[in-house]
């Protein structure tokens, strides 16, 4: 988690989901329709546990393959945007094309891990790699 907009302790959890829009079964739907379904599936499999468990908030990151992304998606990122604007001084069109940017190298970077592996050495834990082989002597 990481630090709330409902206050300086408490933690919000995010959850993303990627869903391609041209499938089969969301073409006979609304786009927003679509958007709303998958934030409300992340909602009924998470939100209880985290607000109930961990005491802190939850929001889905819901986005489609075409680059779109869902409402809650939309708000949290003009939050961040408009507190990254306070604090650094950059303007808010500055700080939301900034974290657009990141987060499309953090979605290329998964990407690229999970098509190829991981190469190199991971925080904390050595080469992820090596370890696996290790396991399976």
């Amino acid at each position: 988690g990481i630090n709330a907009e409902y206050g300086i302790m408490d933690n919000t959890y995010f959850d993303v989901r990627v869903f391609n829009p041209r499938v089969a079964s969301n073409s006979n739907q609304e786009i927003s329709k679509v958007y709303e379904k998958h934030e409300r599936e992340k909602k009924t499999a998470y939100l209880h546990r985290v607000i109930e468990v961990e005491k802190s908030s939850f929001t889905p990151l819901v986005m489609s393959t075409t680059g779109g992304l869902g409402r809650e998606f939309k708000k949290t990122l003009k939050q961040l945007a408009d507190k990254k604007a306070k604090t650094t001084g950059y303007s808010y069109d500055q700080c939301i094309r900034y974290l657009r940017l990141r987060l499309s190298f953090a979605m290329v970077r998964s990407i690229t891990v999970s098509i190829r592996g991981h190469r190199g050495k991971l925080r904390g834990e050595g080469n992820r790699d090596e370890q696996l082989y290790q396991m399976g002597q």
